[in-house]
Order: structure tokens, then C-alpha cells, then sequence
């Protein structure tokens, strides 16, 4: 048994000494796998959808410059066109833009225009030409101021002629700043250039933003090229970046274009009205000669995704299987090592039962070959030796049988003096008294007690109180230390005791085998009025006997000297 519980496995060690500790760790060692591949998916999808995002800012980017660069393609067009006339009328300027066939690409401009120079001297002159092609009284507007500026720009034409940009007709442009700088730019570099956010002349007396894309045309001078004109195209920013979305339609994401750096009063146009606070992708876009800048954002999104949410679930269920398999072998294990300790319990109780029965039958054995021994020696015929053997056996018996009730715990004074003078205190002819406190005796104790009682009682019944009618007897017992009791016999009412009389055996097993396994002298009175008895036996505790160790077991039974002595 021993040796099976060396061979205990190293797993189911651990098992049963850390019942809990296990299942929790597996717990946590496949949630933190589990977690990690969630942080895992959620990072590439995190990734995947920055891709998507850049490439979406990179497609509205792309549509956006191809229709500023189709509108600037048309304005050189114009330029060139325009250029060679001497004069622009407004036939063939109309003729013109009617020639260039505009498609979809040219989706939110508000048309094609041209725009003049008039010096400050030509300012009545313009005015009557401009009212003679227009319909309806139109001036220049605001006026120049004479010293403000060197000449005025403004709109002598703008195809198409819609109700809408007639009222951009005659607006000198080169008196607004934002407008300016951006022909002044054009004039300089000679390319088309857009302006930055402005508000169109078209709106009247709204503030929907806008841009405005310039090129210079010019005319030969005396002096070589001189500047004609510009022709422009007039854009709505938000019809502009709607365009753009129709063909790459921007889905949940939310569209942002800024004149420069993103700022609040930078903003041109917006996808939706909804700006969003997720993950950005910004471009910059070259509008005819102007950066400006696109944010494109995605919706930030708590919820983790389908596939996060199926590797959570089925990690749950992996680790919540795994503990209940690693709780039900520690279960096992636990009732096994139960089991293998209660078997190792029962092994060393049977074990040490075998070494008290032993011990107990050696100390019989040693009792009844002391009895026989003196039995023999004071026997003088068969007959005797036979009646006193079957007697004191008999008392052994009786004694067993009070030790086995009890399983060979300990038993009570009474009980053993009773056992013993049971068959003279039902007699009607004497007495016998017994009394004393509730005291119980280990079993050997009360073993030499029995014997003791046994050969008092056969001497009394022979030749003391019990031989005679009216005879008594008195057992009384009280306890004269803490662990001492003190047992007297006492007999009155029966014949003289002779004060000359041989040494018998009851005398000597008295004397001998029972203060010998009580370690206590056992004092006996002969006196004339009748025999008295006192015995001093010790009151152990049962953890004192309950098992001997196998040293004790294993050591030899020391017999009494009379025992081994020569027969006399």
C-alpha cells in the first residue's frame, strides 16, 4: 500500500494538491489565448478597414481632380480659343461653350464665363455693352473706386444662361481679395488656378461655399503680350464633392473637403451632415493649382466583430470544458487518494489490531501457564487440579467477555466485581456489599482485577464468610490520587481465620501474577474476624493502551520468576 502510493502519478499529485488551482489556471491560459487572438482579428480588421478607408479617401480624391482637371482642360481650351479673337462677342463666346459638348465630368460647375479687364476709363462703356447683350438694365458692381485698384474683371459673360448666373453678370471679381489673389496667381503662372472658399456671386444672399477656377487669356500688344481677360468656371463646392461621391459613393463613411489645413471655417463641402469620430484617412487634392484637403472617417464601432465574437464564444466553451474535465479528474482524484488513505488506515489499523491481539494473547497465554504452574504445584490429586484450573479460567473468561463488550475498551470496577461474586449475591444465606464511585480500568487492569476477585471469592466460598450462613461480604472502592484506585475486600460473619495455616496458591497468584501486572504491592490482612484485601490499581487514560507501537509489540513477554521456578 505504501509503495502504491509512491507510484502516484505527477499529474494526479497535482490534482489533489491544488484542486482549484488547476482548473483556474487552464482557465485562464485559454482566455488569455483566447483574448489574443481576438486582439489578433481585431487588428487586422482594424487594418483592413484603414486600408478600405485610405483607399476610399484615395478614389474620391482621384474623382475630384479628374473633374477639376476636365474643367481646367476646358478653360485652356478657351483660352486659346479666345485669344485669337480681336474682339469677344457674346455669339461666339456662347458658340463656344455650346462646341464643348460638357458630359458628366463637368458635373457641378455652374457654367463657363468670361470676364474682361476694363480700365478705369472704360467703366461707362462697359456698362453699355453689357446692358445691350443682357436682359434687363446691368452696371458693373461694386464700383471701382478711382486709385483702388488698376482695372476691374468683371462678368461680361457666363454660359449657361440660366436665371441663376444672371445675377453673377456685370460683379467686378478683381474687387474681392480671395478672388484676386487667386487671378493674380493665374496671371503669374499662366495655368488655371481656383480660388479658395468663396461665395458665389450666383447665390445672391446666400452663404453656400464655392471656388472659382481662373485662366488668363491674353492679347499682342505694342509692347508684346498683354492680359485680355479670364475665363473662369464658377463651382458649388458641395454639388462639386456630390459629383465625385455619385460614381464612388462614400457608403457609411463621412466626407469631409477643406481649403487648406482642416479647420472650421476651412470647410467646403461635406458628404453628411453627421461628421463622425472614428478612424480618418486624409488626401490632399490638387485642385488646379490649389492643395486642398479630404477627410474621409469611418463610424467608430465598440462592438467587436463577427468573427472576435465567434472566437470569444468558442474559447469560452473550449476552457469551460477543459475545467470541468480537469474538475471531474480532480474529483477522481481526490476520492482515490480518499480511498488509498483509508486503505493505508485500515492496513495499519489491522496491522497494529495484529500486534495488540498478539500482545494480548501472549499476556493470556503467560496468565494461564501461571495459573497452571501454581495450580499444579498446590494440587495433590487430579481431581483438585482439575476443579481449581476450570475455575480460574473460568474467571479469565468472564473478565474476556466484559473486555470484549466493551472491545476491549475500558471497563468498569463494578462490572468486573459483580461478574465475579455474581453467583454468591443471589444466595439468600449472607451478604455482599458493594459500592464505590463509577471508575473504569484498561483491559489488563481489569484483567488482574477479575483474577484477583476470582481467588478472594473461591477462598471466601471455601473457608471465610461465604462457607457459613450470615456471612458477608464488602466491596468498596474510591479513588486516592489522580490516577489511583483503591479496591477493599472485606469479610465478616464466617468461621475464626486460623492463624497457622500454609501459603496456598490464591495466596501467591494474588500476591504474584496480580501485583505483578498491576506494578502496585496488593496488601492481604489474615486477621481472626475475617480476610481483608486491598489492592491499589492505576486509572490510565485510553490513549495510553489504546495501540502499542511495534517496538512493544515485537519485544518478548517476561513471565513471573514462579513460573519458570522448580515445582516444590
Amino acid at each position: 500500500m505504501v509503495q502504491s502510493a509512491g507510484q502516484r502519478s505527477a499529474t494526479k499529485r497535482w490534482l489533489v494538491r491544488f484542486p482549484r488551482g488547476l482548473p483556474v489556471a487552464i482557465f485562464l491560459l485559454i482566455t488569455a489565448i483566447t483574448m489574443l487572438a481576438v486582439f489578433a482579428i481585431e487588428r487586422g480588421e482594424a487594418g483592413r478597414d484603414a486600408a478600405q478607408l485610405r483607399n476610399r479617401a484615395m478614389a474620391i480624391t482621384a474623382s475630384l481632380e479628374r473633374r477639376a482637371n476636365a474643367s481646367s482642360a476646358y478653360l485652356r481650351a478657351g483660352a486659346a480659343y479666345l485669344a485669337t479673337l480681336e474682339t469677344v462677342s457674346a455669339s461666339d463666346f456662347s458658340r463656344f461653350v455650346s462646341e464643348l459638348r460638357l458630359d458628366t465630368d463637368y458635373r457641378g460647375a455652374e457654367g463657363i464665363g468670361w470676364a474682361r479687364i476694363v480700365r478705369p476709363g472704360e467703366v461707362e462703356a462697359f456698362d453699355a455693352a453689357l446692358e445691350a447683350t443682357s436682359r434687363g438694365p446691368v452696371r458693373m458692381w461694386p464700383r471701382p473706386e478711382a486709385g483702388q485698384q488698376p482695372y476691374a474683371v468683371p462678368v461680361t459673360y457666363i454660359e449657361l444662361d440660366t436665371e441663376r448666373n444672371r445675377r453673377s453678370l456685370g460683379y467686378d471679381m478683381f474687387s474681392e481679395r480671395v478672388r484676386r489673389q487667386a487671378m493674380i496667381e493665374a496671371q503669374l503662372t499662366a495655368r488655371p488656378t481656383a480660388t479658395d472658399k468663396v461665395v458665389l456671386a450666383q447665390v445672391g444672399d446666400g452663404n453656400a461655399p464655392g471656388f472659382v477656377i481662373f485662366m488668363p487669356v491674353y492679347e499682342r500688344g505694342p509692347a508684346g503680350r498683354v492680359l485680355k481677360g479670364y475665363i473662369f468656371s464658377p463651382f458649388n463646392a458641395g454639388q462639386f464633392l456630390a459629383s465625385a461621391l455619385e460614381q464612388d459613393d462614400a457608403g457609411s463613411y463621412s466626407v469631409r473637403l477643406y481649403d487648406g489645413e482642416p479647420a472650421p471655417g476651412r470647410l467646403l463641402a461635406a458628404g453628411s451632415s453627421a461628421e463622425l469620430d472614428g478612424p480618418t484617412a486624409s488626401e490632399v487634392v490638387l485642385i488646379a493649382n490649389n492643395p486642398w484637403e479630404l477627410r474621409v472617417t469611418s463610424a467608430q464601432s465598440g462592438a467587436l466583430s463577427g468573427l472576435s465574437m465567434l472566437t470569444i464564444i468558442f474559447g469560452l466553451l473550449v476552457s469551460s470544458l477543459l475545467v470541468l474535465l480537469v474538475r471531474m479528474l480532480t474529483t477522481q482524484a481526490l476520492e482515490d487518494e480518499a480511498k488509498l488513505r483509508w486503505f493505508e488506515e485500515q492496513e495499519s489499523i489491522r496491522m497494529s489490531l495484529t500486534r495488540e491481539l498478539n500482545h494480548r494473547v501472549k499476556n493470556t497465554l503467560a496468565n494461564v501457564l501461571s495459573i497452571i504452574a501454581l495450580t499444579r504445584r498446590r494440587a495433590g490429586e487430579l481431581n483438585e487440579f482439575a476443579d481449581g484450573l476450570d475455575g480460574r479460567i473460568r474467571a479469565l473468561s468472564a473478565t474476556h467477555d466484559l473486555l470484549t463488550q466493551s472491545h476491549w475498551g475500558t471497563t468498569p470496577i463494578r462490572a468486573v466485581v459483580e461478574a465475579e461474586l455474581l453467583p454468591y449475591a443471589q444466595a439468600s444465606d449472607h451478604q455482599v456489599d458493594i459500592g464505590g464511585p463509577d471508575i473504569e480500568l484498561a483491559p489488563n487492569d481489569a484483567l488482574s482485577l477479575g483474577l484477583a476477585m476470582h481467588e478472594l471469592a473461591t477462598n471466601a466460598a471455601k473457608y471465610g464468610a461465604l462457607s457459613l450462613p450470615g456471612g458477608q461480604i464488602t466491596v468498596h472502592w474510591r479513588m486516592v490520587a489522580d490516577a489511583l484506585v483503591r479496591i477493599e475486600w472485606q469479610e465478616s460473619g464466617g468461621p475464626p481465620v486460623p492463624q497457622k495455616r500454609g501459603r496456598g496458591f490464591g495466596t501467591d497468584l494474588i500476591e504474584r501474577i496480580v501485583a505483578s501486572e498491576l506494578k502496585t504491592p496488593v496488601k492481604l490482612d489474615f486477621a481472626p474476624e475475617g480476610v481483608r484485601c486491598v489492592l491499589t490499581i492505576p486509572v490510565r487514560r485510553p490513549s495510553d493502551f489504546a495501540m502499542r507501537a511495534a517496538k512493544a509489540a515485537a519485544a518478548p513477554v517476561e513471565l513471573p520468576d514462579f513460573v519458570n521456578a522448580p515445582h516444590s
